[in-house]
């Protein structure tokens, strides 16, 4: 596997890339270019660019998180190809740039969500977290303002506020997609894609909702085992896979995660490893990574991913905001330092103990 880090870009991020360099096994980032709105083709130039200014600090670019899905191709509008061509577009720019991995997601309207940005921990530390009662009693129309306004200024992934704007409009236009029509839209989505993704290499690696149920009455489809593999079935192809990421399947208490890692062989191409800590059903907190301030046995899954082969890149996912710094909400430097060199400690030792034929079963 490879260790990376999350990181925006300079101008988007409160981290440089000098202090990922700095990180203990961290070889690469997971970028994006941050200011093109979703349906827009990225320019050559801008992939260029900033691939340039990844590799002159040392790093790598191991994969682009994300190129963001226009809400035409969810919603299957008559217009999708149009926004398909500029995804393929960019995905033909991305594999002559020699890029190879693509997270992306299927949500409607909004993305990961969570109820408080800078819940406070007993150590001190702040976290994101969830509550369904809350959920459940706000307004979807004013969640953007809510999330927005305790954002430290920064703009949250998947929260752009040039499309959230128009949020009323995008609940209108959703209306008639419940779940079985989004899964129809994107595996007409991926099979479109499919060519130029063959042409070069790329693999996508959809990321699961988060929460993993249905938020607002907006469907969600990627929340399971059982959803996952119908994907696969559905596009059976190499390109076709799956960033496992523990924090969003984990919401659901139903799901086991190393047995969705093991359903999984070959096709997770991008992991993210984090930890929450349940309180009830629907009621949940961001930890560190460490598995015993969570819910989570760190060591099982990252122990399963081992034991499937996986060889693609990692990052420790959300953090904590710890020793007064001020940042993206879940994307400081510090707790995401610490989960990368943990992450790497398990690796380590379950890779010696199993070549040293210590670590069975």
């Amino acid at each position: 596997m490879k260790m990376t880090l999350r990181w925006y870009g300079t101008g988007f991020d409160s981290v440089t890339l000098k202090q990922i360099r700095q990180i203990p096994g961290v070889v690469g980032v997971i970028t994006t270019l941050y200011d093109i709105p979703a349906g827009e083709p990225w320019p050559m130039d801008r992939i260029e660019a900033i691939k340039a200014e990844v590799e002159a600090a040392g790093l790598e670019i191991s994969g682009i998180e994300s190129v963001n899905v226009h809400d035409a191709i969810k919603i299957g509008t008559p217009d999708r190809d149009k926004y398909i061509k500029n995804y393929i577009d960019t995905l033909e720019n991305l594999g002559k740039a020699g890029i190879k991995i693509v997270c992306y997601n299927f949500m409607p309207v909004f993305d990961w969500t969570r109820t408080d940005l800078a819940k406070m921990r007993p150590d001190g530390s702040t976290v994101l977290a969830y509550d369904q009662k809350v959920v459940d009693q706000i307004d979807p129309a004013t969640f953007f303002d809510q999330t927005n306004a305790n954002s430290n200024g920064f703009v949250m992934p998947g929260w752009e506020p040039e499309r959230l704007a128009h949020v009323k409009e995008l609940f209108k236009a959703y209306e008639s997609v419940d779940s079985d029509k989004l899964f129809e839209n994107l595996v007409y989505f991926l099979k479109a894609i499919q060519p130029v993704c063959e042409k070069w290499g790329i693999r996508m690696a959809i990321h699961p909702d988060d929460p993993a149920w249905p938020v607002f009455g907006l469907p969600r489809i990627i929340t399971c085992k059982e959803n996952l593999l119908k994907l696969m079935k559905a596009v059976d192809a190499p390109f076709n896979g799956v960033t496992l990421c523990t924090g969003s399947l984990g919401t659901s208490l139903k799901n086991d995660l190393p047995d969705i890692i093991r359903a999984l062989p070959g096709r997770i191409h991008f992991a993210h490893v984090r930890n929450l800590h349940h309180f009830a059903p629907g009621v949940f907190e961001e930890a560190a990574h460490l598995s015993s301030d969570g819910s989570f046995d760190m060591f099982e899954i990252v122990k399963a991913l081992y034991d499937i082969g996986f060889d693609g890149p990692i990052r420790p996912d959300h953090g904590r905001m710890i020793w007064d710094e001020v940042a993206m909400p879940g994307y400081g430097l510090y707790d995401r330092a610490l989960g990368a060199v943990y992450i790497n400690g398990l690796w380590e030792a379950i890779d010696k103990c199993a070549k040293r034929g210590c670590c069975k079963g």
